[in-house]
């Protein structure tokens, strides 16, 4: 829970007066100040679905303490900071945000569709100026703050929650000159009895697609939870839990490229109990009403919905769970698996968080490399875990205990 000063009044995030003190703020053009550190870090004020929230200045994340939500750890130890600033503006003055994307929101009569977004490539190539489909489910997953966790989160997080705050995200956010929110769909949590007022949202809601411009048809964005992925009558579909009666179709060509470039998302689904698959895709409806796929990404979450990229990535986060540790997940954005990344940032460690890496089995020694050279330019303590050679060592110490565990 965090505190902030608005003028001279001190005020906690969760105080029922939160939104009037905000609003007044937002007027006056006043900017709060969060004062998890002395003498304190300025913020901005953003409008979001009525409502008002703060949200930290532009590469200000990692001025804040550990345990502060508005905390993020250095660039370096995700993809956010390939993207930050160019495939993602923020403009604290208006409260928006400015997305650039590197997928259409356009499907232009008999042109095929790509292949699935966040393919990746044998050469080497600068993509960080627009957002891949996955970096955007990356990135409101993030915004969300899904990515994080602390013991008194458990519980609580259901479909509906998820939706919520996935939705909320995407408010303030602009693409191709078009709110996200305006463009974006995520199934509603399934109730039998509101099943009629639910299917009318949806309708109302996804007809943005149905229309054409110009000889295109607009595409939109859904993020659901895949329940499965089948074959339909004349190609195959994706159907997601909470929508019983709207599939997602897909021709053959575009469900035989997703097998292949996601197959470890999909393996990883099929041999895990309890963790969740989840796909961002943009569509099309045709005049029938049917929604058919054009681009699809798809990212493993665990049981408390946090991404993951392996089995061992899973078992770090499950032993941290375990420990009611606070930590964040590093999120990949457009950075190929070629790329180390740090599994995660345990935010409970004094007197600044540790990083906490895992090598693979069988990892190429030119990955190893790039691992060392991570961890050694880091400004962070390590811990490291090198998966299929040794157990998996004691996480890193409570409080103190800065130093690197191997």
């Amino acid at each position: 829970m965090s505190t902030y000063r608005i003028g001279e009044q001190r005020i906690k995030s969760d105080d029922p007066g939160m939104n009037d003190a905000l609003a007044h703020a937002y007027t006056a053009k006043t900017r709060p100040v969060c004062v998890c550190r002395d003498p304190g870090i300025e913020m901005y004020i953003a409008k979001v679905a009525g409502k008002f929230v703060i949200k930290r200045m532009p590469n200000s994340g990692g001025d804040h303490a550990p345990a502060c939500d508005s905390y993020e750890p250095p660039p370096e130890l995700s993809g956010l900071g390939q993207v930050m600033g160019t495939a993602i503006q923020e403009d604290p003055e208006e409260g928006l945000t400015a997305l650039k994307l590197d997928f259409s929101l356009t499907k232009v009569a008999g042109r095929s569709a790509p292949i699935a977004s966040g393919a990746e490539t044998d050469s080497v190539k600068t993509d960080g100026n627009k957002l891949t489909l996955r970096g955007t489910l990356h990135y409101l997953w993030e915004e969300a703050g899904f990515n994080r966790w602390a013991p008194n989160m458990a519980g609580k997080r259901s479909w509906y929650v998820i939706r919520k705050y996935l939705m909320q995200a995407a408010e303030d956010k602009m693409a191709k000159g078009a709110s996200l929110a305006d463009i974006l769909y995520i199934p509603e949590s399934f109730n039998a009895e509101k099943k009629n007022e639910i299917t009318q949202r949806r309708i109302a809601h996804m007809g943005k697609a149905a229309a054409t411009v110009k000889g295109s048809r607009r595409l939109m964005i859904v993020i659901g939870e895949v329940k499965e992925v089948a074959q339909s009558r004349y190609g195959h579909k994706i159907v997601f839990k909470h929508l019983p009666d709207c599939h997602f179709m897909m021709n053959d060509d575009l469900h035989k490229r997703l097998l292949k470039r996601f197959e470890v998302e999909l393996g990883l689904w099929d041999a895990l109990e309890d963790t969740h698959l989840m796909a961002i895709g943009t569509f099309s409806v045709g005049n029938t009403g049917i929604a058919s796929l054009e681009e699809v990404a798809l990212m493993s979450v665990t049981e408390n919905w946090i991404p993951f990229e392996s089995t061992f990535d899973q078992m770090v986060i499950d032993a941290m769970s375990r420990a009611n540790r606070r930590f964040m997940k590093g999120m990949r954005y457009n950075l190929p698996s070629s790329r180390p990344l740090a599994c995660l940032v345990a935010s409970d460690t004094a007197p600044e968080p540790t990083a906490m890496y895992v090598l693979p089995p069988g990892a190429t020694e030119e990955y190893a490399a790039a691992l060392t050279e991570l961890m050694d330019e880091s400004k962070l303590a390590h811990w490291l875990w090198r998966a299929g050679e040794a157990d998996m060592p004691a996480l890193p110490a409570l409080g103190h205990d800065r130093g690197p565990r191997e």
